[in-house]
């Protein structure tokens, strides 16, 4: 069997984003989405996700590039910048702070404790949140990953985002960039670290992550190609739909014309009625283990 979780990121980041997820999960396209706990949108989010019960949310933990939860000066210092209190506008400026350093044991316990208050920030609207993932897919590497769990952990979920496109996916994203495409090949090297640390953990996730590559430049015949080509078990379309208006265009982000065309492209996934559509709620209850 092929099962597919189609996820809507950046939920509520703007007014637009919301709407083009909305609007794909009333369409039967759409099955899942994760919500940002500090985003200029998150209340009309957080509206829209009781007003769809069938729409999965879970918690898109922002580490880098946002806002925090807790006090900046008070709470998650090594987190944020001094300068104004927001968190590494930058992966790159992120891990300089992750390993850069010698001992990043206060790093790692401002990140659970930061993981923590956003999960709990977006449960206490009322949330049942199905799992987690990050922002610009931090959790990717071990010494993120296991504080994002004991986090999440605590907060009853067990089900989390596996942030690794396989080779065949990557194959299929014609049109990804080349840097794109190199970025997401050598990462996948931690990979086996990761679902060793996931097994340990007692998590479930999919059996990997697609148009992880073609962040950017999905397109229609891109996601025709990858469900033609997708194999059998359980994997995630990453996508990151919306409208292209003028919240969007006053943030600092390079998604902005590409998310009308995400939003018009997933129509395509309707044409393979094989693929069964699930959301992370149908992997395992979040409360088990």
């Amino acid at each position: 069997m092929r099962q597919l979780i189609i996820n809507g990121d950046d939920f509520g980041l703007t007014a637009g984003v919301n709407r083009g997820i909305a609007e794909l999960h009333a369409a039967g396209v759409l099955t899942s989405s994760t919500l940002m706990a500090r985003a200029d949108a998150t209340a009309d989010a957080v509206r829209i996700a009781h007003s769809n019960p069938a729409l999965g949310v879970g918690c898109h933990v922002v580490l880098v590039d946002g806002t925090p939860v807790l006090s900046a000066i008070r709470d998650v210092p090594h987190l944020t910048r001094r300068s104004s209190g927001q968190m590494p506008p930058s992966l790159v400026g992120f891990m300089a702070r992750l390993y850069g350093s010698g001992d990043s044991s206060r790093l790692v316990q401002e990140i659970e404790a930061e993981a923590k208050a956003q999960i709990e920030f977006l449960q206490g609207k009322g949330l049942i949140l199905s799992h987690i993932d990050s922002h610009k897919h931090t959790h990717m590497f071990p010494q993120v990953l296991r504080p994002l769990l004991r986090a999440a952990r605590s907060a009853g979920i067990r089900t989390v985002r596996n942030p690794f496109e396989p080779a065949w996916a990557v194959r299929a994203s014609a049109g990804a960039r080349l840097a794109r495409v190199a970025e997401v090949s050598v990462l996948r090297w931690l990979q086996p670290v990761w679902k060793r640390i996931l097994a340990e953990e007692g998590f479930v996730t999919t059996d990997g992550t697609i148009a992880v590559a073609g962040t950017g430049v999905l397109n229609a015949a891109m996601v025709r190609t990858l469900l033609r080509d997708l194999p059998e078990g359980t994997w995630e379309l990453v996508t990151h739909p919306g409208y292209n208006d003028a919240d969007l265009e006053r943030i600092p982000t390079r998604l902005k014309k590409s998310r009308d065309i995400e939003r018009e492209a997933l129509a395509a996934v309707k044409e393979f009625p094989d693929v069964r559509l699930i959301s992370f709620r149908d992997l395992q209850p979040a409360t088990n283990v």
